[in-house]
């Protein structure tokens, strides 16, 4: 009985490890920029939608309200981030490179999206607004890891 388990759970490990390579390999390339898009949302709450997209090595994440309102979007390419031209807080984004790190704004953040290289967080502000942040995994102080304040 315990060889049928242990069986049993080596072969779910390595469906899910296998699994995981094949979903990989089948992020979309289309969709960026919808309500709804046609890929699986990967999000980490369930406030929010996330979507990733893939095309030439450039990773698009893709953050969305609950009720399917685009925040945003984040191009990531292994070595640098860059908030893009669409979502109603498309300009409130804070990545390494832009943004500057606002703690007390950002304590009402939660962690939308983890896939082990990048962290985004999103924070709905009073307003009605949300701020967003991507920023590396190991970034370990997130006011070091984006831009300096005034």
């Amino acid at each position: 009985m315990r060889l049928l388990i242990r069986s049993t759970l080596m072969i779910a490990g390595m469906t899910c490890l296998l699994g995981g390579e094949v979903m990989a390999a089948t992020v979309p390339v289309t969709g960026l920029g919808q309500s709804w898009p046609n890929a699986t949302d990967v999000s980490a709450s369930p406030h929010y939608h996330v979507y990733v997209f893939q095309h030439l090595g450039v990773r698009y994440i893709q953050v969305n309200d609950a009720s399917g309102t685009v925040r945003g979007a984040v191009a990531y390419g292994g070595s640098g981030f860059m908030g893009l031209p669409m979502g109603v807080d498309a300009t409130r984004w804070v990545t390494p490179t832009e943004g500057v790190w606002d703690g007390a704004a950002m304590a009402s953040g939660e962690q939308v999206y983890n896939d082990g290289t990048v962290i985004v967080t999103a924070a709905p502000q009073p307003d009605g607004t949300s701020l967003l942040s991507a920023l590396p995994e190991d970034c370990k102080n997130p006011a070091e890891c984006s831009v300096p304040g005034p």
